[in-house]
């Protein structure tokens, strides 16, 4: 049995990260400030069910705030790893306050960072994004693109907390797994997020907002194939980026029609301009996860949606009341 701290606790990855941990018999405590980025009642479902799991503990607290996190690794402590899955997440978010994310996504990981140097903590995961790869990657893109022209203030956060991360392999010999996570979805995931927010609309019979001509792609991989791969990162690699995810690839005209077919109701689709802070494509190189963590895709497509699907249908009293907007 290990010990593990992981941040972001009640969100979309870091809880299913967690409950793969607690079923494997280790101890996790959780961190979460519930900031209101996005409906806190997802966030308080997802908590919720861990929070039912024996070996759980749960803060309350921010990641930026040093002094509460050291009294939680004081009394929940000592560690065998540091999963920083806490973010602000969203390109588009980020445009609007982009401060709110250079304070969780690098001051919140140098401060986590720090915990690892006074506390020797062996172990460093952290969540980026493949938002870093910009405008013009290759496609299936690999970890050795370019990442050093982000879009955003959102992937420029996370490009700041990788090179904080290095500096700490560096100077205190903290093994760090970075991953560059694609495009994840399924039950219970980000409202902001083009799943859910389409399994939503369709079914309540709301218009679907769909920006630019819907050729877009993105590569699609299901949460528990992350989740998964999210746990393999506890090998020791010295200082690893590694792409998780974007395996599976579609455009969002064809992901609209599956989800048609899987709720039995039409799209009133209303089509806007293309969102300059997002993406035309991504799809992932993931030959590196596969030869380093020994880490494969098992869920495809059809029938991660199709979990998705059902899940929404059977949380369908609130869920069709969470806010997508």
């Amino acid at each position: 049995m290990a010990r593990y701290l992981v941040t972001g606790t009640a969100g979309f990855i870091a809880s299913r990260v967690a409950e793969l941990l607690l079923a494997d018999g280790h101890e996790v405590t959780g961190l979460d400030n519930l900031c209101d980025a996005y409906d806190v009642r997802l966030k308080r479902y997802r908590l919720g069910r861990l929070q039912s799991l024996p070996n759980f503990r749960f803060y309350p607290i921010d990641i930026c705030d040093r002094p509460a996190l050291q009294r939680a690794v004081a009394e929940s402590g000592p560690f065998d790893a540091v999963f920083n899955l806490a973010a602000r997440a969203g390109v588009r978010a980020s445009v609007q306050n982009p401060w709110v994310f250079v304070d969780t996504n690098m001051t919140g990981t140098l401060n986590l960072l720090e915990l690892c140097k006074e506390h020797k903590i062996p172990k460093f995961i952290l969540a980026s994004t493949s938002s870093l790869y910009g405008a013009d990657a290759p496609m299936p893109t690999p970890e050795t693109a370019n990442s050093d022209t982000p879009l955003q203030p959102y992937a420029a956060s996370k490009k700041g907390a990788e090179a904080m991360c290095h500096a700490y392999h560096f100077l205190y010999d903290i093994d760090v797994t970075v991953f560059r996570y694609f495009t994840v979805y399924g039950p219970a995931g980000r409202p902001d997020m083009v799943m859910f927010r389409f399994t939503q609309w369709i079914k309540e019979g709301r218009p679907v907002r769909l920006n630019g001509d819907g050729e877009q792609t993105r590569g699609f991989t299901y949460l528990d194939d992350i989740a998964r791969g999210t746990i393999l990162g506890l090998k020791r690699v010295g200082y690893q980026l590694i792409n998780l995810g974007g395996h599976e690839v579609i455009t969002m005209n064809a992901m609209l029609a599956k989800l048609e077919a899987l709720l039995g109701a039409k799209a009133d689709v209303v089509r806007g301009p293309f969102n300059k802070a997002d993406m035309l494509a991504n799809h992932a190189d993931v030959s590196k996860a596969r030869a380093l963590l020994g880490w494969e895709a098992q869920i495809g497509l059809d029938e991660g949606m199709r979990r998705l699907v059902e899940w929404y249908l059977a949380e369908r009293s609130w869920a069709s009341q969470i806010i997508t907007d």
